[in-house]
Parts: C-alpha cells; structure tokens; sequence
C-alpha cells in the first residue's frame, strides 16, 4: 500500500513539474485575424428581380400561376380537364362551386408562394359558412381560406389557421371588399423508409404583413373529421378548395411562386 501511495506521489510531482515547465516556456501568439480572413466572395448569389408593387408584377425568377388572364396553369381536380372557375375582367377569378376545386398542373416541393383573396362584399353567413375556401399545400395540408373579419369561429379553423391544427396568431383580416394578401413559405417533409416523418413539414404565414404562422410544424393531413394522417408523398400541387357552405363565393387573384 506504501508503494502505491508513493508512486502516486511521485506521478502527481511529476506532472507538477512538467505542467510548471510549461508555464515557464513562451509560445507563439495566434497570427493576427485581418479582416479578408472571413470573407468570401464566391458563389456570388443570383440575382432576382423584385416585383413592381405598383403593377404587383411577379419576382423575375417566380413561376406566375396566375397573370390575371387566365387558368391555363391550373386544372380540375375532379376531372383533370380545364379548370372552369371564372376569370374576371379585372385581373380575378372567381370560385365555381359546382366544378369542384382546382390544382396547379405543376408539383412543388419548398417554396415561397404569393396568393391573394377577396371575400364578396355584401357576404353572408357565419362561422365556417361565410366565405369558406382553402389552399392546400402539396395537395395535402390546408391553410384556411376564411371570412374571419366580425366572424367568429372555431379558432383552428380561421383564416390563417393550419386547419384543425394551429390557430393563427392573430386575426390580420381585412374587411369583406378588401383584398386580403398570403406570403406562404413552406419546407415539404422528408420521409423515413417506413413513411414516417425524418423531418415534419414546416411553414410560415404572412398575412396582410402580419406574421400569423411562425415556422410551425405541420402535425400531418388537416383532416375534416379526426386527426392529422401522416401520409408518404412527394411532390405535390396547390390545390384551391371549392367548399359547399352557401355564402358567395370569394376571389382570388396575383398567384405566383417561388421553388426554393
């Protein structure tokens, strides 16, 4: 037992000595940063053009869904044929109840999308029957469409709402008349093999210029009746709902997005 302890004594003087030659000896200082050591300059990033917001003209590198002439970039859902909502004089479609929502021909993965909506102004109704629509993202995850202005409903299922997920963070809504305006900044899943979420769904919503979704995640499918369903998928559409409630139908207009 001395021995030991005499051994551990004799190590423990040992390193004293060495950690206090250490100390006695002088090393180099750190070379002195300059101020180019932390810049770089390539890949210089691309240049976009923004978008006039006098003529609400589409960033140069968006894909423009809607240019206020046309459907041409969207068809029916229900019969994969032309999309039959009706274009309006002034740059605006108008939902067509009776055909059924409608999708982008194209499929999206990330993306910054740029939507508009008015609600009639003389709407009528209440709670989710007063200018009930949807924007589904990827065909799969809805952000409500809704008359919310002086209406009151269920709160995760206003305008603004992941539907039947996440309340927004507030009510932004305007007036029925007024256009309202979605900035929608989506990050799709990534699947595991067994088709469950590595990485859930995420998004945020600026509405009126009022953030109302901050990164949130997306629980799975905005179900109806029951619980989000988490469903392996791939790229999707945008889809636009054509709900049954029996108030006028609400317009849209300006849709463009961005892949990121």
């Amino acid at each position: 037992m001395k021995s030991k302890l005499l051994k551990l004594g004799l190590a423990s003087a040992a390193c004293f000595v060495c950690a206090a030659s250490y100390a006695q000896k002088s090393y180099p200082e750190p070379g002195q940063m300059k101020p180019d050591m932390s810049e770089f300059w390539l890949p210089q990033p691309t240049i976009v053009t923004p978008g006039d917001i006098k003529t609400n003209s589409a960033p140069s590198d968006a894909i423009v869904l809607f240019d206020g002439k046309d459907l041409s970039a969207w068809e029916s859902v229900k019969t994969k044929g032309a999309a039959e909502w009706t274009v309006n004089n002034d740059g605006s479609f108008t939902v067509n109840k009776p055909t059924g929502d409608i999708q982008t021909k194209q499929s999206f993965d990330d993306f910054q999308l740029h939507i508009e909506w008015c609600v009639p102004t003389h709407i009528t109704g209440q709670s989710q029957g007063r200018g009930n629509s949807g924007i589904f993202l990827q065909g799969k995850y809805e952000v409500q469409v809704l008359d919310n202005y002086q209406n009151e409903t269920y709160s995760n299922g206003q305008a603004g709402s992941i539907y039947k997920q996440s309340r927004p963070l507030v009510n932004a809504m305007r007036k029925p008349g007024e256009w309202n305006v979605y900035d929608i900044i989506y990050t799709a899943p990534v699947f595991k093999e067994d088709g469950t979420y590595r990485s859930a769904p995420r998004v945020t919503i600026i509405h009126n210029g009022i953030v109302v979704q901050n990164n949130t995640t997306i629980l799975g499918t905005t179900e109806y009746i029951g619980f989000p369903k988490v469903e392996k998928h791939g790229a999707g559409p945008i889809i636009l709902q054509s709900h049954g409630d029996p108030s006028e139908p609400i317009s849209f207009r300006n849709i463009w997005i961005r892949e990121l």
